[in-house]
Formats: C-alpha cells, sequence, structure tokens
C-alpha cells in the first residue's frame, strides 16, 4: 500500500478534507482509548450519556473542535459490546481513524468516488448508518469506509452513484443511530472488500493484525490534507 501513498502524495493538491478544519483557529485533540487511559472507567463506558459527556469535556477542556487517533491502537473499550467478543479470542485492534466532533459534523469526499455500497449496521457497538465508496487514483482501486453517520446520510444513495471531489455527502450521527457511540467519524482504507458490502471489519483480533493491517493501511497520508 506505500505505491497508494507515493500515489496520494504525488497528487496531494487533488485531495480535499474529509472535515472542516482551518488550521488558524481550529485545534485538534489526541485521543487515547487504549488500557493505559485509566479516566475511562467501566462506569463511563457502560453508559452512552456519560461516555458521550468525556468526550465533549475533553474537547473543550482543550478548546479543540475535533478530537482524533485509534490507528493500530488496541483497545479496551470494545469490552461495553459483545459484537466485539468472540469464545476464543475478542476483538480489540482498531483499524481505522476516528475523527471525534458533534453530531451533525457534516462529512466530506476527497476524491471522486463512486458508492460501492451502504447499510445501517445497527447493532450496539457496530457503525450504524455506514458508506464504502470506491476510488481509482492513477489506476490505483481500493475503498474509503465510513462509519457512525446518520441514518439521512443513506437516504439519497445508490451503489454506483458518482460522488464529486469536495461533496458534503454525509454527516456524524448521533448516539441513537451510529452504532450507540459518542459522535463521530470512523474513516477506514480498505484495499480488498472481499466480498462484503454495506461492512467491513473495523477492528480484529490481535492475533489477525498483520492480515488486516495489510488490507487497512493507515489513512493518515490521506488525512494530512484535512488536518495540516
Amino acid at each position: 500500500m506505500h505505491i497508494l501513498k507515493q500515489i496520494i502524495e504525488k497528487n496531494h493538491s487533488l485531495i480535499h478534507q474529509v472535515v472542516d478544519f482551518n488550521p488558524e483557529h481550529d485545534r485538534l485533540l489526541g485521543l487515547d482509548f487504549t488500557a493505559t487511559n485509566t479516566e475511562l472507567t467501566a462506569e463511563i463506558l457502560g453508559d452512552i450519556d456519560r461516555f458521550s459527556a468525556w468526550i465533549d469535556e475533553k474537547l473543550n477542556a482543550h478548546q479543540a473542535r475535533y478530537g482524533i487517533g485509534g490507528y493500530n491502537e488496541h483497545r479496551t473499550i470494545y469490552s461495553r459490546s459483545v459484537h466485539f467478543d468472540t469464545e476464543e479470542e475478542p476483538r480489540r485492534l482498531h483499524l481505522g481513524v476516528d475523527i471525534w466532533a458533534a453530531a451533525g459534523t457534516p462529512v466530506y469526499n476527497f476524491y471522486d468516488a463512486s458508492v460501492h455500497s451502504f447499510a445501517n449496521n445497527n447493532k450496539f457497538g457496530d457503525y450504524g448508518a455506514t458508506i464504502i465508496l470506491a476510488y481509482d487514483i492513477a489506476g490505483y482501486k481500493f475503498h474509503a469506509l465510513y462509519g457512525h453517520l446518520n441514518l439521512a446520510s443513506l437516504s439519497h444513495l445508490e451503489e454506483g452513484m458518482h460522488i464529486k471531489a469536495g461533496t458534503k455527502f454525509a454527516e456524524l450521527g448521533k448516539e441513537d443511530e451510529n452504532g450507540c457511540w459518542p459522535p463521530h467519524l470512523h474513516f477506514q482504507l480498505i484495499k480488498d472488500m472481499q466480498g462484503l458490502k454495506g461492512d467491513y471489519p473495523g477492528v480484529c483480533k490481535f492475533s489477525e493484525r498483520k492480515k488486516y493491517l495489510t488490507n487497512c493501511p493507515d489513512p493518515e497520508f490521506i488525512l494530512s490534507a484535512t488536518f495540516s
């Protein structure tokens, strides 16, 4: 996937922001959801209102419009949902980047794309409203998953529909439509969809880390156009 990074760097002027961010007056706060963050107690994680309030308090305390983090992060927060647990090994390794912001925050397409698929993955702890876009940049084909959106984002879509670069195509969802999470965008690159539609694992078992990280590279080189 280093080839894609090289292609993006060559075409960097054509890459658009994923969310509105002005470095002259907006601040970005890194958030940690590993076991080292002892502030996130079981009581907070077990109550979606308290969990959302914790995120808001962190952003407000640092006067940050957005929080960010999570790629290749081994997280304890997924213990709140059986969606990530299996009998032999729980899924805890995060495969995308999370951008934490207010519900209703606009989401933009970073490059010309077509709609691969979309779905409402509405299990507790899942993505909620999800859109997957297909990209072809200088002959290199891949996908991007946008999770935890509002349901209205799905209402106008059709598979194969063209979405122009820079177009607002979605908004962040509230807790009752985004899989029961504090509002945020899960942004994940996927080389091979492996036959899936409207969904792809955003968290994997640690024992399968290499396989999934190879298929889902760090999207930092795309998000740098948003936050630099």
